[in-house]
């Protein structure tokens, strides 16, 4: 593969004076929590396809984004989402059949016994009424999750998010396992994952506690992006329901064929999950999130608790979700996904061979994590930083994630290219050579 010795782009391109009024703006009217990313934010005002485009007109690659799952703006998911609202847009109090034809379909994707479809507008209020029904249901309290996952931004979720809260705010209740780390150890912690989920049952069960829920993200991607074998996974589920649990699975990150090897990323595994959570790319940019569930795990919670969200699978969010899966199913976007997904991988494993920083790369479909080291662990998460920041400034836009700070997070919308992956890697090996 070719290797051009320069950017295309000059590294200040755009007005510095008027990126910095939006910042201070921003500031001024959305206060401190909202952070942007990079250090030098991009002003984004129009994308389509993979690309985004900022103010100047510059486009960017985007290799990062997993909402807009089948492409920023796709126009068959626009004009659902315009046609619907141009009609009726209400709740789902009221009879309406395409919210029973967006349920129909959507379960159709699923294993039977999964039954039951329930619609929300975020994942992470998916998270949260998972947990509620595992908890209503199995009468137990307890949830198991990695120590560096994340599973939303309610109170609920961001307790059992360790990535965003840290392992002290997670609740005496709860227990936290190592991740399944295929580089570490030989892989020793992945093979381990299962017996370390059992020694945390039993770490409850000592103190009284009893788990409702073993809550997984299918791609770990929080924890550095880990595809571990999958008879280990099942050990791990099968402790989980000996002791009263059920299994979630979570898979905002990994569903909706990112993985290349069908519609679900636990499917990969062979695991038969309770719940299943969906956000982000179930609505390709628009607002929505489902839990779909064994019928007999809200027979009881419904009767009793009842759900009800205002937005949540409302006829637009319907139709938009009918639109993306008509739009995965139509174009190819799965075989894209195991195809386009082997090729880029095969580009960044040859990274490897170029770059002794690049300590592992691990990949499924198109979704993908480059473990750099460097040093001691500071340094090599200020590299790694540095190379993301040296992408976006070469037009490609990622990110990192993991507990050190020291994966390269790849995740592009799935009509990703081979000419897309090769722009990627490149420019990701110029980056590269910069240290």
């Amino acid at each position: 593969m070719p290797v051009s010795q320069s950017s295309p782009y000059p590294a200040n391109a755009g007005s510095a004076a008027s990126e910095q009024a939006l910042l201070d703006r921003r500031a001024r009217l959305l206060g401190p929590t909202y952070r942007a990313f990079y250090r030098n934010p991009i002003h984004l005002v129009r994308g389509s396809g993979v690309w985004l485009y900022d103010a100047q007109g510059r486009k960017y690659l985007d290799a990062y984004n997993n909402v807009a799952s089948v492409g920023h703006c796709h126009p068959r998911v626009v004009e659902a989402l315009s046609g619907q609202a141009a009609t009726l847009n209400t709740h789902t109090r009221y009879l309406s059949e395409i919210i029973l034809d967006y349920a129909e379909k959507l379960l159709g994707t699923l294993p039977p016994h999964l039954g039951h479809a329930m619609f929300t507008c975020t994942g992470s209020e998916a998270n949260d009424l998972a947990i509620s029904i595992a908890q209503h249901s199995s009468g137990n309290t307890g949830v198991i999750i990695t120590d560096f996952a994340y599973h939303g931004a309610t109170i609920a979720t961001a307790q059992l998010s360790p990535a965003a809260v840290g392992a002290k705010g997670v609740p005496a209740q709860h227990r936290t396992v190592t991740a399944p780390d295929t580089l570490r150890d030989g892989g020793r912690a992945a093979h381990d994952f299962a017996r370390n989920v059992a020694a945390a049952i039993e770490n409850m069960r000592a103190q009284g506690i009893r788990p409702a829920a073993l809550l997984l993200d299918s791609a770990f991607s929080s924890d550095g992006i880990f595809f571990p074998g999958a008879t280990v996974m099942r050990e791990a589920a099968d402790h989980v329901r000996k002791a009263g649990g059920i299994i979630v699975a979570d898979e905002v990150q990994s569903g909706f064929g990112r993985l290349g090897q069908g519609m679900w990323g636990f499917a990969n595994y062979g695991l038969e999950p309770d719940i299943v959570t969906m956000g982000k790319p179930i609505g390709d940019g628009h607002p929505m999130g489902a839990v779909i569930v064994r019928p007999r795990l809200v027979a009881s919670f419904g009767s009793n608790t009842g759900y009800f969200n205002t937005f949540g699978g409302n006829p637009v969010a319907a139709a938009v979700g009918i639109a993306v899966l008509d739009v995965i199913e139509g174009e190819g976007l799965i075989e894209n996904a195991r195809t386009v997904g082997a090729y880029t991988g095969e580009l960044l494993d040859a990274l490897k061979g170029r770059h002794g920083m690049v300590a592992d790369v691990r990949h499924n479909g198109l979704y993908f994590g480059v473990e750099l080291t460097a040093g001691d662990e500071a340094t090599a998460a200020a590299k790694t930083s540095s190379v993301v920041e040296a992408m976006r400034e070469d037009g490609v836009l990622i990110s990192s994630c993991g507990p050190r700070g020291n994966v390269l997070k790849i995740r592009p919308p799935l009509p990703f290219a081979r000419d897309n992956a090769e722009q990627l890697a490149e420019t990701l090996d110029r980056a590269l050579s910069k240290w």
